[in-house]
């Protein structure tokens, strides 16, 4: 390939004149070989996570020069054979006989059966009694039945480690790290599900969780379920009446909360918006003793039994473990049980996309409220793992430090979270050496934020994972056993089969993604909304007559059978990592005075990355608000009545919205207006 490259170009290094030859010199040496070969030499062996970023990215840049953009995007790593053997998806093609990532899906979709049962027996899934057929779909492959004539509990499913081996490392914001093992964890659990019996709860009872992540959610989590009780996720961001419209929602009998939480330096109160919520019977957890204002109200050392022994509630494989929420297009929130079965889903994810193992210490900034907390308990201890919770902001260095000094191996972002630390810079100089991967969910990536993540700790993989809580986990994603490219997916999840259909209802390399049911994972019923409404009815057939099931995204097929995200269809959006509907965002708007009507729409950034929330309004004649003034009270109203963590990134007054003839809001128009805004700059 020849020299490429000038040292001189980057004054700012803070190398000696000394160094900064030698650094030239191994990379000149390296740009002689192929492109690939070229990024592997100067990422594993020259560059530092210390280097200015502004270097890394030119040297990418520079390797990558001469690559036929016809291939696809260029590998940011590639891993090696003796690599790919060593993590779960190269073992399983090993003894399966395939050579390939795609012949081992492809196996994985073509018998289903077989598939699933074969990672329930992997993951040592525990059974009390088993089954007499793996899937049932005599009602229709969109009502399938798993595990047919089984009992269990899935909770039992996360005590197969050894005792004492550490289940979960938890730090504060401001405090020590505590540590409890599974054994330790075990007991908690069991007390939680007597104080539960003791209060009078019984199975099938729901029970809401308004708490941070942290060692006592997670076993109040498990707790709840070991009890056959349904535990309800509820976000600790949510303001009070969105708490209300869920509690009612899931007829929630009780609610497990605290007094307040600390987050960024402030104290956010939790126990009183369940009170102005006028939630259920509460149990409170608070460091300074009793603090229930209400009657019936407990304190959690109340509550909690002191007898760890516990006769595990074995349940028919659909039962309710789980209700857990997403955006309803009617304004109104999905309310989605999960079963027995669900979690099942998430720790093969685990497995397979993150290659989860037992020596794994595995971190994930999030909460019950959403389907990533769930997931991460199932994803860690299904697979034996340790789990790393931080309880304060992910968004600083302190969160950084703690990566580090839990020895975090995977580590799971979002990438509106990375676009900050990338901003801030506040990651710089820790040491992320012991990560071996990364994972990101929850909105569409953007590449050099990406590439940008991968330089904290040495290039390591981003492992790019998209579902959905209705399906219990991703339905496309990446491998450790794959090139791995920033932003960009590169292969369907195991189990699962998509396809991209357009508005004429054909198979295209880029639309709009369906499902081929049945697979574990995959939500069969909803509360309060019709499932087969909401992902059946009108959905084309695949192109071999197969039932699709609608999920809302657009994907977009590369070369070399990768794929990249392009947002959302429908009218939902997803907004750090939160999906919300349009529909939900402009009913708050509305009741703001000198508002007339608005319309929320998602915009991808130029260049992709997370959504930018793009709101227009219609306004009343007498409104004299300034433009900044009106987005500060909307921005207030959101913040009140919604979540916090909505960031209004744009305004636009418009005289009228535009409706089609059903009077229907055209929200894509309005989009593409946003669009053809932020390219005009």
């Amino acid at each position: 390939m020849g020299t490429k490259f000038d040292i001189r170009e980057f004054p700012a290094c803070g190398m000696t004149a000394e160094e900064s030859a030698r650094l030239a010199s191994r990379v000149n040496d390296a740009l002689r070989l192929a492109p690939v070969e070229a990024w592997r030499e100067i990422s594993q062996n020259i560059l530092r996570p210390e280097h200015p970023w502004a270097l890394h990215r030119r040297l990418f840049e520079t390797a990558f020069r001469e690559w036929d953009p016809a291939s696809g995007p260029a590998p940011a790593w590639t891993p090696i054979d003796a690599e790919i053997r060593e993590t779960n998806v190269g073992r399983l093609m090993a003894e399966r006989g395939f050579a390939s990532v795609a012949e081992l899906h492809d196996w994985s979709v073509m018998n289903r059966a077989e598939f699933w049962g074969a990672m329930i027996e992997r993951l040592e899934m525990r059974l009390a009694k088993p089954s007499t057929k793996l899937v049932d779909i005599s009602s229709g492959v969109t009502q399938p039945k798993w595990l047919s004539g089984a009992k269990l509990n899935i909770a039992e499913s996360c005590f197969q480690a050894s005792p004492d081996k550490l289940a979960i490392e938890y730090r504060g914001e401001g405090e020590q790290a505590r540590r409890i093992t599974y054994g330790e964890l075990d007991a908690l659990v069991n007390r939680v599900a007597n104080g539960l019996q003791a209060a009078g709860f019984r199975p099938g009872d729901a029970l809401a969780i308004y708490l941070p992540m942290t060692i006592e959610s997670v076993a109040i989590y498990l707790g709840i379920i070991r009890a056959g009780c349904v535990a309800v996720s509820i976000a600790d961001s949510l303001a009070a009446e969105e708490i209300a419209v869920r509690l009612r929602l899931s007829d929630a009998k009780g609610v497990f909360t605290q007094v307040a939480l600390l987050r960024g330096g402030k104290h956010l109160p939790l126990y009183a918006k369940i009170v102005e919520a006028n939630g259920p019977r509460a149990i409170v957890i608070s460091s300074a003793g009793s603090v229930a204002s209400r009657p019936g109200d407990l304190d959690w050392r109340s509550f909690l039994s002191s007898n760890e022994q516990f006769e595990t509630y074995l349940a028919d494989p659909q039962e309710p473990t789980n209700i857990l929420f997403s955006s309803g297009t009617t304004g109104e929130p999905k309310a989605i049980p999960w079963t027995h079965i669900t979690p099942i889903k998430c720790a093969v994810d685990g497995y397979l996309h993150q290659d989860i193992h037992k020596s794994d210490r595995v971190a994930w900034p999030t909460n019950l409220g959403w389907m990533m907390g769930p997931w991460l308990i199932y994803a860690s201890f299904v697979n034996k793992a340790t789990m790393a919770l931080y309880g304060g902001a992910p968004t600083g260095r302190d969160f950084g430090q703690f990566v580090a000094d839990a020895e975090v191996t995977m580590l799971g972002v979002i990438p509106s979270l990375v676009k900050t630390w990338r901003a801030t810079g506040c990651m710089h100089g820790l040491d992320w050496s012991r990560v071996r991967r990364f994972s990101s969910t929850g909105e569409c990536s953007n590449a050099e934020d990406m590439l940008f993540l991968m330089s904290l700790a040495g290039y390591k993989p981003v492992i790019e994972y998209c579902g959905g809580t209705e399906l219990g986990g991703g339905y496309i994603g990446s491998t450790m056993a794959q090139p791995n490219l920033p932003a960009v997916f590169s292969t369907a999840s195991f189990g699962t089969e998509l396809v991209m259909v357009d508005e004429a209802e054909g198979e295209v390399e880029a639309g709009e993604v369906f499902l081929v049911p049945p697979a574990i994972g995959m939500s069969t019923k909803l509360l309060h909304h019709d499932h087969q409404a909401v992902y059946f009815v009108e959905t084309p057939l695949g192109a071999k007559g197969e039932v699709l099931r609608r999920h809302g995204d657009a994907m977009e097929r590369l070369p070399g059978g990768y794929y990249r995200a392009q947002g959302r269809v429908d009218d939902t959006m997803n907004l750090g990592g939160i999906k919300v509907s349009s529909v939900e965002i402009e009913r708050v708007l509305n009741t703001v005075p000198g508002i007339r009507e608005t319309a929320a729409v998602a915009v991808s950034p130029p260049g992709g990355g997370p959504s930018l929330l793009w709101i227009f309004a219609v306004l009343q004649e007498n409104c004299r608000l300034e433009a900044r003034d009106l987005e500060s009270q909307l921005q207030q109203a959101i913040r009140t009545h919604l979540n916090p963590l909505f960031k209004i990134a744009a305004l636009t007054a418009i005289e009228s919205l535009p409706r089609a003839a059903s009077h229907k809001i055209m929200r894509r128009l309005l989009r593409d207006r946003a669009v053809a805004t932020l390219k005009q700059g």
